[in-house]
């Protein structure tokens, strides 16, 4: 059971590099997806004029973004979708609690979202006496556990097939323990049947929600999505207030890069494309849908021009995927909902500075997250960016993040003023290094012996070119 929480991050990375058995799980998921991503992509200018194309839509709507809301909102409720905005995870949840109520709701079935698990939405509906049931088969495996994703593409990612055997031998009835993959499958499938048929509300997150039509769309390869959206009598997706687009003909173009960053597909098995509930003479679909719209710390982020960046993500997890912090640890030993690359630069809005600054600083800064990001999203950059923002008090130029300047070290300030202030005058800077050079032998013992006990590589008795001359038969 995973209770890990951000301001911990260096002891729970510790302790998830000391499983072996986590790293062996994850070293071998993560080069099967790079493989996925890099054949998904075999020419590199056709690579690049996908991800100009995602760069430009993402950043195009996002400097749009209030209008787009509106007519999005406009659109919804015109054709009959239920539009609410949350302004955090305590309004968004006391949304769901007022439509669960109102239709007497004991149990929701849900489909992978992790703005859900963002606002935490299981934890308070069953406070509501309202279960929450994961259809989501990653989603579904850590739910037994009492778990939490580690990815946000596959969320039982850290699990290896006989961790996945035990999880079911420990929860289901009458289940035999396997390791086959397709009997895995199918069980965790036929639990899940009935409960499609009992649930009264289906909710779903969404990939993308075009302004233009009012369409909700919804990426996915299991078809659970389909079935938590069209079977119960109420559907509700929640979604940020980044993923709306201008134009259905964005869709296709963003669909195409995060299905090749994400899997290394082509296309997925289901493409949902959800514009209103039930018409009069369908034979399925919800009688109602509502949309949630969730700010929690994104509008902090619009505001400022670089940080607005932060928000192009369209979740593919490719970051992760090629990041050698997260390959290592996995995305549980972050304790916030987005791991690993993106959830550094994203879960300070939403979260704050002050219970995140560690995670910003746990980066080697190696950009391999920024040359496979199919939206361009400058995450290197913006970790410096935070980084400064988590020492120094707000400039007047942009809005303070929550918890900012709560990395500020007094005793590493002065330190640093007394550098700068020594570069800048070469006197004092030689007068320093001739007194350090003197205070040698002041040194601990311990580092004077790392400084004494290198040994020099020996020297090869043949140099080079005469090796190279007895190669060519003699010749110099």
């Amino acid at each position: 059971m995973n209770h890990n929480t951000p301001e911990h991050f260096h002891l729970q990375a510790q302790e998830a590099l000391g499983d072996k058995e986590l790293r062996q799980n994850f070293r071998g998921a993560m080069d099967y997806l790079r493989g996925k991503r890099r054949d998904a992509f075999p020419d590199a200018a056709e690579e690049k004029a996908v991800r100009d194309r995602a760069e430009a839509i993402r950043q195009r709507c996002l400097s749009k973004l209030p209008e787009l809301l509106d007519k999005l909102e406009t659109q919804l409720t015109r054709n009959g979708i239920h539009v609410h905005w949350a302004l955090n995870a305590d309004e968004a949840n006391a949304i769901f609690s007022e439509i669960a109520e109102k239709h007497q709701a004991t149990l929701m079935v849900k489909g992978k979202s992790m703005v859900s698990e963002e606002i935490g939405l299981n934890h308070h509906m069953e406070k509501q006496g309202v279960r929450c049931l994961e259809s989501d088969m990653g989603e579904y495996i850590v739910q037994l556990d009492g778990d939490t994703p580690s990815h946000i593409i596959m969320p039982a990612i850290h699990k290896n097939k006989q961790q996945v055997s035990d999880t079911f031998e420990h929860n289901l009835n009458d289940f035999k323990p396997t390791t086959d993959v397709d009997t895995l499958i199918q069980t965790g499938r036929n639990a899940l049947r009935e409960a499609y048929q009992e649930a009264k509300i289906g909710v779903s997150g969404v990939n993308f929600a075009v302004a233009e039509t009012g369409t909700l769309c919804l990426v996915e390869n299991e078809g659970n999505g389909r079935m938590c959206t069209t079977i119960p009598s109420v559907h509700i997706a929640i979604t940020g207030i980044e993923k709306v687009v201008e134009f259905l003909s964005d869709v296709p173009p963003l669909y195409s890069a995060l299905t090749r960053s994400a899997t290394g597909q082509h296309i997925t098995t289901y493409f949902n494309m959800i514009s209103s509930p039930r018409k009069e003479g369908e034979l399925d679909g919800p009688e109602e849908v509502h949309l949630i719209l969730l700010d929690n710390g994104r509008t902090q982020a619009y505001h400022d021009e670089e940080l607005r960046k932060t928000l192009q993500c369209i979740r593919c997890g490719a970051c992760m995927n090629h990041c050698p912090v997260y390959t290592r640890i996995g995305g549980h030993a972050y304790g916030t909902v987005y791991p690993g690359p993106i959830g550094k630069i994203i879960s300070p809005h939403l979260m704050g500075i002050d219970s995140t600054k560690e995670l910003i600083t746990a980066s080697s800064l190696c950009g391999a997250c920024e040359e496979v990001c199919p939206v361009r999203i400058p995450i290197p950059s913006l970790l410096q960016r935070l980084r400064q923002e988590s020492k120094n008090k707000p400039e007047a130029n942009h809005d303070a993040l929550k918890g900012q300047n709560a990395a500020s070290n007094t005793l590493e300030k002065a330190a640093m003023k007394g550098f700068a202030y020594a570069a800048t005058h070469p006197s004092l800077y030689h007068t320093g290094l001739d007194a350090a050079r003197k205070m040698n032998g002041l040194i601990p013992n311990h580092l004077c012996n790392w400084t004494q006990c290198r040994v020099k590589p020996k020297l090869a008795k043949t140099s080079l070119k005469t090796k190279l001359a007895q190669r060519n038969g003699g010749q110099k």
